[in-house]
């Protein structure tokens, strides 16, 4: 059997979700406390083997085999107004505020920092004022990065921590379990964090190294938080190497709570200090099912992990499938890490924006089953992770496309032919109501808020078809929803980009979305495809893909009075030439993939180039070329 190139963490996500059945079983383990919510400690490393083996099932086939630490990789060659008079620029576009979340590019108003895709390489450019832009250095980073982060004088990289998949096993995602593709753990994920201060000469400053697989990272004042899954065995402990000295996490050190999961992980929390490196960082670790989704604000890290299975019906012989997301809450402050409570709801979280805290409870939709036979809740949980309050079997048959919480209000988008956006008061916790929905076609994949009345959402359009229960999905959609009556929100303008085959990663990458309310200006990488009537005289059948024609970024402007328009469009490709006619093959390094303003100059970053326009006119100001290199 041979393995393939690196998989991505999204597709993790998707091999996590189908665990084989549970056995719900109930050991007699000494001192374990079952029906405990809490999360606890094991006294010995014989109890945390026993409780392991009492599981039956520790080692999910979907993890793999455990692979030990080796050592860390070496070093080869919102918008914020400054202080001092310095211009205003763009952040990464998050979820929470003052937790910020890892990416591709970054700024801090005076150099952009790239990751190229295409190359293991970090790109420092001076960027303002346009004029003197340049590239200053580059870091080549041996292995593959996950994402950066950006603290002052301070570069924070993710390394490592890819799965490896059996090729001949792509047919079976999605699946029956038992023939699921399985991934290996690479090795170890790295934080590497380079000194910068001198932009034109980076020096790595700091290697620490967990074993296991990347999940995702936040960022909080001067610490960062990355969490890491390591398969579950009773034989062989988490290991982390800060610098040059090795650590085995010890049986004592895990917790675990009396949640049942199908396949076990060692879900490794790594807090730190990127400014004082002389501070040791912490490793909390918890014993749970593989982690999937996270959801982070300023007080606490929430781990979910959903578990498809089956419960014996009584002594009948049958069984009662179950689909249940189990959650964990770890109080952070600064390099402390706290497991607190586990809890867990019905049905599987969207991604993260299915998931929120408001007041000291936490929310959280998900979906329940597949296709037709799926419904949909929304659930409010207490501190300790208790249901206090519960809408359930919403929107029969369909499934949820997007989700977003807005203080004592939540949006839920569920489609299967048409888009109902369902308006939730969940300001009264014990309570919640949905008090308005809208059906249009069509569906919107992410939720943007333009102000407190207003909600921006990014999809596709889509044709209902005439012979079965779904839809065609079309070009891409843009929406501005009036949402000041509750009860009766209105979609007040829409803009439709291409026909089908038209894509944007913000379908599916909330970072790659650009929204600057002063300007109201809206900017998202679109891949372009339209069809030819000509082609088509007898008609055209619903389900035809258009030919790709424009790959760059659309800079619409968006209000309530004017509604949508076009202002113009940036590209990085030449004539064309990198565009496929037709398909789904297209690939270039020239597919611009972020956008960011500082001042009145807009940046969009492509692997190859960086180009600057000015924002009023959108006319070009100046590009630098970006030396990329595919990997071998």
């Amino acid at each position: 059997m041979k393995l393939i190139a690196l998989l991505t963490a999204s597709l993790i996500i998707s091999f996590t979700v189908v665990s084989v059945a549970a056995l719900y079983l109930q050991p007699q383990l000494g001192n374990l406390k079952l029906g405990s919510s809490e999360l606890q400690k094991f006294e010995s490393y014989d109890q945390l083997r026993a409780y392991l083996n009492a599981k039956a099932n520790f080692q999910s086939p979907l993890l793999g085999a455990w692979t030990t630490l080796t050592a860390p990789s070496a070093l080869r060659a919102d918008v914020i107004a400054l202080n001092s008079g310095a211009v205003a620029y763009s952040t990464t576009n998050i979820q929470v505020s003052g937790v910020d979340e890892a990416d591709i590019v970054k700024t801090d108003g005076k150099y952009i920092y790239v990751l190229s895709l295409t190359s293991s390489r970090i790109f420092i450019i001076k960027a303002y004022p346009p004029e003197e832009a340049a590239l200053v250095s580059t870091i080549e980073v041996t292995g593959m990065v996950q994402g950066l982060f950006v603290n002052r004088d301070r570069l924070v990289l993710f390394v490592g921590g890819f799965p490896y998949i059996i090729a001949d096993c792509f047919r079976c995602v999605g699946i029956a379990s038992s023939v699921a593709p399985r991934p290996f753990v690479d090795g170890n994920v790295t934080i590497q964090v380079y000194d910068i201060a001198d932009r034109a000469s980076p020096s790595l400053a700091r290697e620490v190294s967990v074993t296991g697989s990347y999940v995702n990272s936040r960022m909080i004042g001067d610490y960062v938080y990355v969490v890491v899954n390591t398969p579950a065995s009773p034989d062989v402990l988490p290991q982390a190497q800060v610098d040059d000295r090795v650590k085995e996490i010890s049986a004592t050190e895990i917790y675990y709570s009396n949640i049942t999961d199908a396949g076990y992980a060692y879900t490794t929390v790594t807090a730190l200090n990127v400014q004082s490196l002389g501070e040791e960082p912490t490793f909390t670790t918890v014993l749970t099912g593989a982690t999937s989704t996270i959801y982070v604000s300023t007080d606490n890290i929430y781990l979910t992990m959903t578990d498809f299975g089956a419960v014996p019906l009584g002594d009948t012989g049958e069984f009662i499938q179950v689909e249940e997301t189990a959650i964990h809450r770890l109080e952070i402050d600064g390099k402390n890490v706290t497991p607190v409570a586990s809890g867990s709801v019905r049905g599987h979280p969207l991604n993260q924006f299915s998931m929120d805290e408001y007041n000291n409870h936490f929310r959280i939709a998900t979906t329940v089953g597949w296709g037709e036979d799926s419904k949909n809740n929304l659930y409010v949980l207490d501190r300790d992770l208790n249901i206090v309050g519960k809408i359930e079997d919403m929107a029969l048959g369909e499934s949820i496309y997007s989700v977003r919480f807005m203080g004592s209000r939540a949006y839920v988008v569920t489609f299967l032919k048409i888009d109902p956006l369902f308006v939730i008061d969940v300001g009264d916790p014990s309570s919640p109501r949905i008090l308005g929905q809208l059906k249009i076609p069509g569906f919107s994949s992410y939720l943007h808020p333009f102000d407190d009345n207003h909600l921006i959402g990014i999809g596709k359009d889509a044709a209902p078809s005439d012979q079965g229960n779904f839809a065609w999905f079309q070009g891409v959609k843009i929406s501005l929803f009036d949402v000041s009556e509750v009860n009766k929100p209105k979609e007040i303008a829409t803009l439709n980009l291409g026909d089908r085959g038209t894509d944007s990663p913000i379908l599916y990458d909330h970072k790659a979305l650009l929204f600057d309310k002063a300007r109201n200006m809206l900017v998202i990488p679109v891949l372009l495809a339209q069809i030819d009537p000509d082609k088509y005289p007898g008609g055209l059948p619903p389900d035809t893909y258009g030919d790709f024609v424009f790959q760059g970024a659309y800079i619409l402007n968006v209000s309530p009075e004017s509604g949508i328009t076009v202002k113009g469009r940036v590209t990085h490709l030449l004539d064309n030439g990198d565009l496929v006619k037709s398909g789904f093959n297209f690939d270039s390094s020239y597919e611009v993939r972020r956008s960011l303003y500082v001042g009145d100059v807009l940046y969009t970053v492509s692997d190859k180039k960086v180009m600057m326009n000015d924002i009023p006119t959108l006319q070009k100001l100046n590009e630098i070329e970006l030396p990329a290199q595919l990997i071998q």
